[in-house]
């Protein structure tokens, strides 16, 4: 233990002894001076596995302490931190990912604990909670990465993780670490200054890396990377509190836009406390029947008579009273629930409508969710259509074109299938997408809705005309009917019917009533003149 000879013999108890070499730091001796202890109170052999960092690195020692018979003790000591490495290594070559070669979420796990230990005492030595360097966690999430796997398979999605791993490498120091946490997630620790301006800097260059085109076995691929960061201690003082927060950072990012980043505030664990209530409510209400469907009559121009509802849902919470749409349909479509309520809907809406003149049909929206499994899709039409004893030609299915965007020939089949059940197909919010002449190319839909955007007094109403003017040309050229959404004032109205739109829906005729007044409406339509002109 390289204690002097002299010194030893000055030495007149065990603490001493131990205190007297160079070898063994504070928490070392103690631990030793209670082992020591032990095995005197027991008369029996102790083992003890002691690390130290007294000297310029860590070192191990297996220290045996045992009784030699004559009332002596003798304690060894044998240096292996050569081999004690060699397991760690080896523990820790067993916790990389098989694909891209980086350290999995335990490895990153531990070496996050290990680098907060060694903050919190250069943070404790300093005696400032700023000095030395602050520890940044950054999750990363990949943009469009499912649509390379969906469209070009699981080998091209392996492939592009690899390179995305070799990028993240190169825009990182030899003391920052980069894991994937699995899937299209990857999580860094960073030892920066203390400044948010340096992991700023470093989150926009893993965003212009990433987002630069790759070129795999010819195929040119675009993604992005949106990121959340949390900072030691002020964002968590361990690492599960620190992936946390960096995970509530980064659902911020992706809902802003994505491809950007954002770092953790307070704020934002109230915000998803509040989404994880509303989380288990939405989950509740579907099992408690708190669902209701609304309808919004759609009015013929040419007849001014009501030619069909659409089924609007509605949840009538029991402290809450009636939540938005806005506020539930984007969470029940992220947590997947939008099929369940997709599927109650259909079968609400035909059984009511199968209750109206034929004359009337009901249109019902179909989320984008629900064409992931067209099968199920198509087979709940049917059964909805069989159970209720509504004729096909009476349900309309409004889709949008985010719909056909992933899997296009698999919606594409389904909507035939569709078709062939005599149900009508309708494009919803035309107008508002990238692509929607290229939709309405792939798929002769029954009818355009005419977003409700070209409908409302922007100030530009000569453009909107125009607009309306062209939508209404296209769809009659295609075969295919429109009908202008969002109709609120007379002069809405007028413009509409002079571009040459022969149906419209919108707060002007009526707002969307629940069942009970539905019948009211039909009468009312079909006995008094409803035009508001």
């Amino acid at each position: 233990l390289g204690i002097d000879p002299a010194v030893m013999q000055r030495t007149s108890t065990l603490l001493d002894l131990l205190e007297a070499t160079a070898m063994l730091d504070g928490t070392a001796v103690q631990l030793l001076h209670e082992l020591c202890l032990a095995a005197v109170d027991t008369n029996g052999a102790h083992t003890l596995s002691l690390s130290t960092a007294a000297g310029p690195a860590v070192r191990v020692f297996a220290v045996l302490v045992r009784p030699l018979g004559d009332g002596t003790w003798m304690a060894s000591f044998e240096d292996v931190t050569v081999l004690r490495t060699a397991e760690t290594d080896a523990v820790e070559l067993a916790m990389c990912d098989p694909l891209t070669g980086l350290p999995n979420r335990e490895l990153f796990k531990r070496r996050v604990a290990a680098a907060l230990v060694d903050e919190t005492a250069h943070r404790d030595e300093n005696g400032s909670a700023n000095a030395g360097t602050a520890q940044g966690v950054m999750l990363i999430d990949l943009d469009r990465f499912k649509s390379v796997n969906d469209t070009l398979g699981h080998p091209m999605g392996d492939a592009l993780l690899r390179l995305v791993a070799k990028r993240l490498r190169s825009v990182l120091r030899s003391q920052d670490l980069v894991a994937r946490q699995g899937g299209d997630e990857f999580a860094l620790l960073v030892a920066t200054a203390p400044k948010p301006q340096n992991l700023s800097v470093l989150a926009k260059r893993i965003i212009d890396v990433l987002g630069r085109p790759y070129l795999i076995d010819g195929h040119l691929i675009n993604i992005g990377a949106s990121i959340g960061i949390s900072v030691f201690p002020s964002d968590g003082s361990d690492h599960d509190q620190l992936l946390r927060s960096a995970d509530l950072a980064l659902y911020h990012a992706k809902n802003a836009g994505r491809s950007t980043f954002s770092f953790f505030e307070p704020e934002m664990d109230a915000r998803a406390l509040a989404r994880r209530a509303l989380e288990i409510d939405l989950r509740k209400a579907l099992a408690m029947r708190q669902f209701e469907l609304h309808y919004q009559p759609q009015i013929d121009l040419e007849s001014d008579a009501i030619m069909g509802f659409e089924a609007l849902l509605r949840w009538r919470h029991p402290e809450r009273g009636l939540i938005s749409p806005l506020d539930f349909i984007p969470l029940a479509e992220e947590i997947g629930l939008i099929v369940s309520l997709g599927e109650w809907v259909l079968r609400e809406a035909c059984s009511e409508a199968a209750k109206w003149p034929d004359s009337i049909s009901i249109a019902v929206n179909v989320s984008p969710r629900q064409f992931e499994d067209t099968a199920r899709l198509v087979s709940m039409v049917t059964s909805a259509l069989a159970v209720s004893g509504l004729p096909g030609r009476r349900l309309e299915v409004e889709i949008t074109e985010s719909s056909l965007l992933h899997n296009e020939a698999a919606v594409l089949v389904a909507l035939h299938q569709l078709r062939a059940l005599d149900v009508q197909v309708a494009m919803d919010d035309f107008g508002t997408g990238y692509s929607s002449l290229s939709q309405l190319h792939s798929f002769p839909f029954d009818k355009i809705k005419i977003d409700r955007s070209f409908v409302t007094n922007r100030g530009d109403s000569a453009g909107q005309n125009a607009i309306i003017r062209a939508i209404t040309a296209l769809g009659a050229s295609l075969g295919m009917s429109t009908i202008a959404e969002g109709v609120e004032t007379p002069e809405q109205l007028e413009r509409i019917r002079a571009e040459g739109c022969k149906s419209v829906q919108g707060y002007l005729f009526s707002r969307p009533v629940p069942i009970e007044q539905v019948e009211y409406l039909i009468s009312k339509f079909a006995s008094v003149d409803p035009r508001p002109l």
